[in-house]
């Protein structure tokens, strides 16, 4: 099946369950309460002692136009792949015994496809473990390279305790998220207004991170109309430095060994209503329950955290140095529809030393090298030395449209990257709509991404990507 059949297999089975579900309840006259009422265990009468928790899930169904030389599973080529997958499967605790002290715990898992994304053999039994790869010169014919699917191992995204100091000051301590750089940089994962994050917003990403976390102590707070947050981090000692080009002529940066510290901060002014930062994660939409307008700026810095060769083989060392500025808009548009827009933009400057790269590909289920730069699957030139400029905008549709079965918002976004290590830059886009079914609490999300294909460091095509996605919380 080619890519619009595929998808169109998928969205009509979707379509069917959620209009045999609407079918019943109407027959049946059975009443829906989607009213929303926190996991919550109260360890005081008043409640100001609690324990909470937020338990979510995101499933996603694709169907993807593959890089060029793309192999499947089976060592053939494959042009398109459609696949069913768990992007995201997480629990969040939070507890205060006292308005002074607060600890949180998150677990979870990501990225679960049929192929890849479990514990390496899968466990004592049942899986093959480490698929080798091996392409037959003769047939072309082949196994293709992933590690198991099953079993995936659930790990810590964050573990961190806080103290209060002031009313306008906290500091805290452990595995934590109160990043720096932008508002997308601690963007939570629970209200995405597109169907997830660009990914270059977690510039470190599990690299020099934990996804998008690092060990650490910050601070954090509002002081009037300003909300700040500021972390002094170890991060993660990962790579074995770069390399010098000698078809290029030029030095590759990549990350080098190092037990250096970082730093990185965020700061943004409230023109209108003040936003929560009880906990890190910046919300994606308010769906115009409130009047928020924030212009922000941040940074990220690291010494010596990445290297590169010079032709005679020497090395040299370069800090990674990341900033950005960003503006968020969400407010109601009339109050008597529940019409709202949200709007974000931001400008990246990244600097990783002399033409890094990384290509990154969600949920990729490729195989094989790739006959372009982009490599295979989904992968694409993500992070880099560069710029970058994104921007994404939704319209919450008047709730007349659907009555009472609920919200519909269509969104688009637009990224422009100029990278380094390529002698083009690129625009990009994803187009979309949200299904509130109950707000962030129950959602359908469909969405289509563009994203371009790359060879002799030049600009040469584009491939696109379906999205369904499944996202409800608790």
């Amino acid at each position: 099946m080619n890519l619009k059949t595929n998808f169109l297999t998928i969205a009509f089975l979707t379509l069917i369950c959620q209009l045999s579900y609407t079918q019943v309840i109407e027959k049946e006259k059975i009443p829906i309460d989607h009213s929303y009422k926190p996991l919550t265990i109260n360890l005081s009468a008043d409640g100001s002692k609690y324990l909470r928790f937020i338990i979510w899930n995101q499933m996603w169904a694709s169907v993807t136009q593959n890089n060029p030389g793309t192999m499947g599973i089976d060592g053939m080529s494959k042009k398109t792949t459609a696949d069913f997958g768990i992007r995201r499967a997480r629990i969040l605790a939070v507890a205060e015994v006292s308005p002074r002290f607060l600890i949180l715990a998150h677990f979870g898992i990501n990225n679960q496809t049929f192929a890849n994304g479990g514990a390496p053999a899968g466990g004592a039994t049942g899986n093959a473990g480490n698929l080798t790869v091996g392409v037959n010169p003769q047939t072309g014919l082949g196994s293709a390279t992933g590690t198991s699917a099953k079993k995936p191992q659930l790990f810590f995204h964050d573990i961190w305790t806080e103290y209060k100091i002031t009313d306008w000051l906290y500091a805290g301590a452990g595995l934590h998220y109160w990043n720096g750089i932008s508002r997308f940089s601690s963007h939570s994962t629970l209200n995405f207004m597109a169907i997830d994050a660009p990914i270059f917003n977690w510039p470190n990403i599990e690299l020099t991170d934990q996804f998008a976390r690092q060990l650490g102590i910050y601070t954090k707070g509002t002081l009037g109309k300003i909300s700040y947050r500021f972390a002094l981090n170890k991060p993660f000692a990962v790579g074995s430095g770069g390399s010098f080009d000698t078809a290029t002529q030029r030095p590759i940066a990549t990350n080098t060994l190092t037990d250096n510290w970082a730093t990185q901060g965020y700061v943004a002014f409230q023109f209108l209503d003040k936003e929560n930062d009880k906990l890190p994660y910046f919300v994606g939409s308010y769906l115009g329950t409130k009047t928020v307008f924030n212009l922000g700026a941040g940074w990220y810095h690291h010494a010596g955290s990445t290297s590169s060769k010079l032709m005679d083989g020497s090395i040299q060392t370069h800090d990674t140095k990341l900033f950005g500025v960003d503006a968020f808009l969400d407010i109601p548009i009339n109050k008597a529809s529940g019409t709202a827009i949200t709007s974000y933009a931001v400008l990246y400057s990244y600097d990783f030393g002399p033409n890094y790269l990384r290509n990154i590909g969600i949920m990729n289920v490729g195989f094989g090298p790739g006959t372009t730069q982009n490599g295979n699957g989904n992968l694409q030139p993500t992070i880099g030395t560069g710029t970058i400029f994104y921007t994404l905008h939704g319209f919450l549709l008047p709730s007349s449209l659907l009555k009472d079965k609920g919200r519909l918002q269509p969104f688009g976004a637009l990224t422009h990257k100029n990278f380094e290590f390529f002698d083009d830059s690129n625009w990009q886009y994803d187009l979309g709509m949200n299904y509130y079914i109950n707000g962030h609490q129950a959602k359908i999300t469909f969405q289509y991404s563009q994203r371009p294909l790359f060879e002799n460091f030049k600009k040469s095509g584009s491939a696109g990507e379906f999205i369904l996605q499944t996202h409800i919380f608790l």
